[in-house]
This record gives structure tokens, C-alpha cells and sequence, in this order.
């Protein structure tokens, strides 16, 4: 029979008195260890084998919660009230709510314990009750099961310990008491493992891991290794960590947070008039094709309103009252009604801007978009976006630089430069770029 090393040692110490239960000292003493996990681990593999029996004892005990421990340094509500009963002449609720006996939110508390005990409440006045000795020895009582309790410490008090009742009445009490459940373990030999000769228990050196040392000497060549068994149920991990491109947007989405901007967001799929029309971008438009954009086919149309549609028409034919004169190109309402997945984020901030257009705001998007890209190291069908933007009667572009570069710092890029330089549908444009590693690199636009 093959048994590992702390395996053989742990059935060599209970050998010696094969009739007795041994419990974790004397397992401990008899094998030098001085930590349990040796003897969990060596006791499995025994009882695996059929060598030990594992005894198992779960005890519950009882200690002090928060407030239990409060009550035991400053005493019992009850007891309070019934010390101050004693020595006062009205015994008045209102009496009671001016001095400094109990805090004000204990007060309801204190009265219903005391009812409890026999008190009356009557006209704004408590009364003792026909026994008053018994109320004495009652909270006596559960001042005296209190300390008891605090003086056994962490190791708490099992339920013979208690008093009669003590135990339900402060179980009742929310937040006085809480549990702890122990569990002792003895081992015992069984038969097979009775019989076992001691003399072959013998103390191999085994190799847990390989080292590179190991490896360049060829000392594992000729060693011998513990044995794993891979078909054993493992405990599963329940811990995980955000995955990196959520953690980077949950960071962005906390600065702009900070800096006082307000979340906005919108649907993957939108028409066209909104992800292009109202952003002025002509319906002839390169981008507009199938080889840029996702259109589908279901729906076949989001309808939109007429006088939305009336608008932009007029504002792409001839300029409409903005004193532009538009694309002088012909305008279609179907097209404008065709859905497609989001090209941009921007959807989402012009959409916000026309329903509140004389609303000072600053807000910010991140959300997916979908263009029609060849794929390669670093470009995708679909990628995140983040755009923000500030309206209000002082907004100007020395305000969007401070905006932008306050951002990055935040991002921990303290480093930014801003250059002119061109976008189709952006006048004037600027790329924001960031010191990284010594060199600059582009952010954004």
C-alpha cells in the first residue's frame, strides 16, 4: 500500500495504542506537528484508504454580538428603567424622555421589556407590577447570564450552561447573541489499519515540485514524486476580476462622474436619419454605403416624426433658418427611416441636445459601434466609443482643451498636447495625443 509520507507517520503515532481515539493533541504530539492541516490532510488519506475512522462532534456554542457587548459594558435597558423606577416619585414617560437615563430611540424599547416584566403603562405613567421582588430577580438574572456570557470570551457558552430560558429571551433579542458552530474530530483505527506493521511505515523523500534547479541537475530523473490524484473533486473558485475592457470603461465612466458630467445612453440600432441626417451628413455620403454601414433588414423602417424629417430636409436642401445653404442635393424621408447599428455614440448626444435644446448640459457616452472595417491587429466591426460634450452660453474651445487634458491627467496621463488637424464633419478639429512610454500617442480626436 502506497501512503504518503505524512500519511505513514500519522498511522506509526496511533500504532502505538491501536485500541485508542485520538484526538488532535495527541496526534499532534506524537507526529512533531504543530499545525492541524497535517493531520486533516494524513487523516483523509488513511481514511481514504480504509486505515482510519473519522469521528466527527459539531457542538454549537454562543458569545456576545454588538450589541450584547454594549449591554454588558453599560447594562441592561431594562435595568436601567427598573434602577430609575425605583428612585423616581412619578415614574412619567415624560419624566423619563428628559433625563439622560436611556437614549431617546431606547426609551419604546426599555418600556416594552419592562411590560414584559409586569410593568403597566397607564396615563403616561409606569407602574410596577403586583410582584416586584420577581421583576428584581428576573433582570438580575439576565444581567448575571450577560457577564457570564462575556467572560467566556470567543469560546462562547454551549446551551446546558445557560440557565433555564436565558437562552430563548436573548435569541429573541436581535443583535444580543450569535452562534458558533465547532466541530472536534477523532481518529480511530479500523480493522485494516489495526493490523498494519509499523515497521514498513517507512519515510520516503518525495518531490512536490519541480524547480529549474532540478531540472538543469537531472536530480528528477531518479526521484520520486507525490502522487497526485487528478480525478478528486477540487473546490471551485468563486473569485474574478472585471474584464479589462469593462474595468477600463467603469474608470472612464467614474471620472467623467467626478468631473460633473451626467450619463447618457441609447439602442445599437437607429435609423438613419438620426445617426446621419441631424448630424448633417449628406445622404449621398461615402460613408453612408453598404461597404461602411450596417443597415438591416428587420425592421424595414423606424418611423420618425414628420416635422423631425420636415427639418431636416430643409436644413440638407437649401439650409432651411440657419443661413446655410445646405447640400443642394434632394433629400430622402426613406432614407432617413432606414435602421442600422449606430456608426457612433454621437447618436446618442444629438438625440439628447434635441430634446433639450435650451438646456445647459454636460454628458457623456460610452457605449458599442459598428462600422464595416477589414479586420485586423487593430481594427474590429465593432469597438467602444466615448464621447461627451458641454453646452452652455460660455462653452469655448479653451474650455474643451482644459476639459480634455483635465480628463487624461486623470487617466494618470499628465502629458497632453493638442495639434489642428482635420475631420470631415468637425470645424476646428484637434487630435488630443498623450505622453506614453516616451513617446506620443493618439487618443483622440
Amino acid at each position: 500500500m502506497q501512503l504518503g509520507n505524512a500519511a505513514s507517520k500519522m498511522l506509526r503515532a496511533m500504532l502505538s495504542n491501536p485500541d485508542f481515539e485520538a484526538d488532535l493533541e495527541t496526534i499532534l504530539d506524537g507526529c512533531g506537528w504543530d499545525d492541524q492541516a497535517h493531520v486533516a490532510g494524513a487523516g483523509l488519506e488513511l481514511q481514504e484508504a480504509g486505515l482510519v475512522e473519522i469521528l466527527e462532534q459539531t457542538q454549537t456554542t454562543w458569545k456576545l454580538a454588538k450589541k450584547g457587548q454594549l449591554a454588558a459594558h453599560e447594562g441592561l435597558i431594562e435595568s436601567k428603567l427598573w434602577s430609575w423606577m425605583q428612585d423616581s416619585e412619578s415614574c412619567t414617560v415624560a419624566e423619563l424622555q428628559s433625563s439622560a437615563i436611556v437614549e431617546k430611540s431606547e426609551i419604546g424599547i426599555g418600556i416594552g421589556l419592562l411590560k414584559g416584566l409586569g410593568c403597566q403603562l397607564n396615563g403616561g405613567r409606569l407602574e410596577s407590577p403586583t410582584d416586584p421582588e420577581d421583576c428584581t430577580a428576573n433582570i438580575d438574572a439576565r444581567a448575571a447570564t450577560l457577564q457570564k456570557i462575556a467572560a467566556a470570551g470567543e469560546m462562547g457558552l454551549s446551551e446546558g450552561e445557560f440557565e433555564p430560558q436565558m437562552l430563548s429571551h436573548f435569541k429573541s433579542r436581535k443583535g444580543f447573541i450569535e452562534s458558533i458552530e465547532t466541530t472536534t474530530r477523532r481518529w480511530r483505527l479500523t480493522a485494516a489499519g489495526a493490523v498494519v506493521d509499523a515497521d514498513q511505515l517507512i519515510q520516503r523523500e518525495q518531490i512536490v515540485e519541480l524547480t529549474p534547479e532540478m531540472l538543469q541537475s537531472d536530480e528528477w530523473r531518479s526521484a520520486e514524486f507525490k502522487p497526485y490524484d487528478v480525478t478528486l473533486p477540487a473546490p471551485t473558485p468563486t473569485r474574478g476580476r472585471p474584464h479589462p475592457l469593462e474595468a477600463l470603461i467603469q474608470r472612464i465612466r467614474a471620472i467623467f462622474l467626478q468631473m460633473g458630467f451626467s450619463e447618457i445612453s441609447g439602442d445599437y440600432v437607429v435609423s438613419a436619419g438620426w445617426n446621419m441626417d441631424a448630424l448633417f451628413i449628406p445622404q449621398d455620403h461615402p460613408a453612408r454605403e453598404m461597404q461602411d454601414t450596417f443597415y438591416l433588414t428587420d425592421p424595414e423602417k423606424i418611423d420618425i416624426e414628420a416635422e423631425r424629417i420636415a427639418q431636416w430636409q430643409a436644413v440638407h436642401q437649401d439650409g432651411g433658418q440657419t443661413g446655410s445653404t445646405g447640400w443642394g442635393s434632394t433629400f430622402s424621408a426613406e432614407e432617413s427611416q432606414r435602421p442600422l447599428l449606430r456608426t457612433h455614440t454621437t447618436v446618442n448626444t444629438i438625440r439628447h441636445l434635441a430634446e433639450k435644446p435650451d438646456q445647459p448640459c454636460k454628458v457623456f457616452g460610452i457605449g458599442r459601434v459598428f462600422r464595416k472595417e477589414s479586420i485586423d491587429r487593430t481594427h474590429l466591426p465593432e469597438f467602444h466609443q466615448i464621447e461627451g460634450i458641454i453646452m452652455e452660453p460660455k462653452a469655448s474651445l479653451p474650455m474643451l482643451v482644459t476639459t480634455l487634458k483635465t480628463f487624461y491627467a486623470k487617466m494618470g496621463y499628465p502629458e497632453v498636447r493638442v495639434r489642428p488637424a482635420y475631420f470631415p464633419y468637425t470645424e476646428p478639429s484637434m487630435e488630443i495625443e498623450v505622453k506614453w512610454r516616451g513617446k506620443w500617442l493618439e487618443l483622440g480626436g
